[in-house]
């Protein structure tokens, strides 16, 4: 606009190539410290989910290790206690033999004896109460030797039945602890993966921090430069006339920079640039494809400037440079210049 003053625009000017250079570039540009920051913040997020249900995973854990314990200690006991039974078993089948062998050695006797008919006892008794009390020995002796061998039988059928009821109850007990066994191990590999995942969370946090911290020392870097430009191109020289236009040239090493051909067109808009900048004197649009973006220029007839916008008209060796009054800008035109790159 005529009568602004560039100087006016230092400022403004540096703040807005600061605010561009930490905004998403073009497609396909590396990612910005934003973009870096909404991924950290989504990975801590995730970091934070991850630890809570790590959380969980060892309190089921540790349920499930107590149960196998508890088990475990049962199905100890158990043991023990068919062991005992076993002992037991044993003894009654011994008493049982042992009973057995009594009976057949009393038996033994008698006959030896001739007692064993209670009509002979009868006969070879001097009295009557002589002959009851034999009959009574005998029937007292063939009950006794009774009693012995059904205690010895009924002992015998109780521990086989205890026995068996102490087989299925290991059974049962250990399918249990196998069952209690397989959860614990699936929840000890949960339980790994998940660590593994927080480790490789942990990583990528890291990566991106140094990402953002690099990103954000150029960022400073790339304001300084920005403003120092800006200052060096407050009062911008009249732009004398230029020859026809040049054949675009490609690049080539000069000392402290490198050179290219480009169409330079001059253009005075109040207001701001399509990225968001206010326009002023050394903003400069360019193909960032071609000038990244943050590039700092020196343009013969305009001075230095920084390559800090972009336009939908601006492809390839094309450069459009700001004046702040429309006349500068008719006077500029569009012309080829070999600008320098630093």
């Amino acid at each position: 606009m005529p009568g602004r003053n560039p100087s006016l625009w230092a400022p403004l000017t540096a703040l807005g190539i600061s605010v561009l250079l930490l905004s998403p570039l073009a497609s396909g540009a590396e990612p910005t410290a934003g973009t870096l920051r909404q991924k950290a913040a989504g990975l801590a997020d995730k970091s934070r989910a991850a630890v809570l249900g790590l959380y969980s995973l060892d309190s089921r854990l540790d349920g499930a290790r107590a149960q196998l314990a508890s088990l475990r200690a049962r199905s100890a006991e158990l043991q023990r206690e068919r062991a005992a039974t076993r002992n037991r078993l044993a003894i009654a089948k011994q008493a049982f033999r042992l009973s057995q062998r009594q009976l057949g050695e009393r038996l033994r006797v008698l006959y030896e004896q001739d007692d064993v008919d209670p009509i002979a006892i009868v006969l070879g008794s001097a009295s009557l109460d002589e002959a009851m009390n034999g009959i009574d020995g005998l029937n007292h002796l063939a009950s006794q030797n009774e009693s012995v061998i059904e205690q010895t039988r009924s002992a015998r059928r109780a521990l086989s039945a205890l026995s068996g009821s102490l087989a299925a109850r290991q059974a049962e007990l250990s399918s249990l602890e196998s069952a209690a066994a397989s959860t614990a191990a699936s929840l000890e590999q949960a339980r790994a993966e998940r660590v593994a995942y927080i480790g490789r969370l942990a990583t990528q946090r890291r990566l991106t921090a140094a990402q953002i911290t690099a990103l954000d020392a150029q960022a400073r870097a790339a304001e300084v430069t920005a403003a120092t430009v800006v200052i060096q191109a407050a009062s911008p020289p009249t732009a004398p006339p230029q020859p026809a236009l040049d054949p675009v040239q490609p690049l080539a090493p000069v000392a402290g920079g490198r050179t290219m051909a480009v169409s330079a067109t001059g253009y005075s808009l109040p207001g701001r640039t399509s990225t968001g900048l206010p326009t002023g004197w050394g903003v400069v649009a360019v193909d960032p494809g071609l000038i990244p973006l943050g590039t700092k220029l020196t343009i013969p007839g305009y001075g230095e400037a920084v390559a800090a916008d972009t336009g939908g008209g601006v492809r390839g060796p094309t450069i459009d440079l700001w004046f702040p009054t429309i006349g500068q800008a008719l006077a500029w035109g569009r012309r080829t210049v070999t600008i320098t790159l630093h």
